[in-house]
This record gives C-alpha cells, structure tokens and sequence, in this order.
C-alpha cells in the first residue's frame, strides 16, 4: 500500500482567508474585510491515490488585513491595524491562539472530496463539512474551498460599533487555495 503526506502551507503560495461583511443602519460606514492568515499548516495523508486524513492548523495571531472594500474612507496602514487589533480581541487570540480542523471522513465527489470533521475555534469543537476541489493541472494540484462559518456558533460576538448600528455579519467566508507540486 503506497502512502505518502503532502504538506501545504503559506510559504508555498498557499492561502487561507476570511471574508467579512457589515450590516446595521450605518454599514455604509464599515469595510468588507478580506483577512488573510499568515501562518498555518495543513498535512494531507494519502494512501492509494485516494486522501484518508486531513489536518489544519492557523495561528490565530497571524492574521493580516489585506484588503477592505467599501467604507466611508479607504481602509489604508492605520485603518488595518485597528482592524488587526478588533479581530484579535474579537477571536480572545491570547486565550484561544489556534484554530484547528481535523477530518474524520473523506468522500470523493465530483470534482473533489466532501472532508467531514472537526474545527475548534474560540475554544468550540464543532463537525463541520467541506467541499474541496482538486483541479489537475498538469505538474501540479490545485486544491480550494469556500466555507461559510458562523461565529456565534464557536461564542464568538461578532464585532459590532455604534451601539450595533455597524456591524459585522455573523456568517463569514473561508477560503482555502493551494498547489501541490506532483512528485
């Protein structure tokens, strides 16, 4: 039986994000974040060119505002290190510096794997599903998903400023991109 571990992370062009949005009555107000995480690590297990194990792993203090579309104002430096701070108090990154996932099925699914398994975030264990896709591309995988995840369900209060009236969405989007080169 032939089994070998893919590592992917951000070093090799790989990326994870979250994107936010705002709702209230002063929404107009605040930017749809895009915030990257800077640091993280993902092992992929495979065994008869099928995977069998998915496991990830992001430090939650490494997240970086890369973008912010929408706004009173453009969100430039000063902007995103405001933002920066909020996420990190948002998430309790000092009490919960790591958010993990690690599957516990994998079924093939055109064109790629629903990965069912567990997530903790903000200290909350929760089975969630995935859908990834795989694209070949000749010399290398291109692996991506989209998740929606709710905050509230890992006790998480979404931020919010003005006494509500701008806040940010409880449902936001992760995103996960990488290549893996083949051997």
């Amino acid at each position: 039986m032939s089994t070998e571990t893919w590592t992917l992370d951000a070093s090799n062009g790989g990326q994870l994000a979250v994107r936010t949005d705002v709702t209230g009555r002063a929404a107009k107000m605040g930017h749809r974040l895009t915030i990257d995480m800077t640091s993280w690590t993902a092992s992929v297990e495979w065994s008869e060119g099928a995977p069998t194990a998915v496991a990830l792993s992001a430090e939650v203090s490494s997240l970086d505002v890369v973008h912010g579309e929408g706004g009173l104002t453009p969100l430039i430096g000063p902007e995103k290190i405001v933002a920066k701070a909020n996420a990190l108090k948002t998430f309790d990154a000092d009490k919960y510096p790591t958010i993990t996932f690690r599957s516990s099925e994998i079924a093939a699914v055109d064109p790629g794997f629903r990965v069912t398994g567990t997530v903790e975030i903000h200290g909350v264990s929760k089975e969630i599903v995935v859908e990834v896709n795989v694209t070949d591309s000749e010399d290398r995988w291109r692996i991506g998903s989209e998740t929606i995840v709710r905050q509230s369900d890992y006790k998480i209060t979404p931020y919010s400023q003005m006494f509500g009236a701008m806040k940010v969405v409880d449902e936001v989007t992760v995103t996960f991109d990488a290549e893996y080169a083949k051997p």
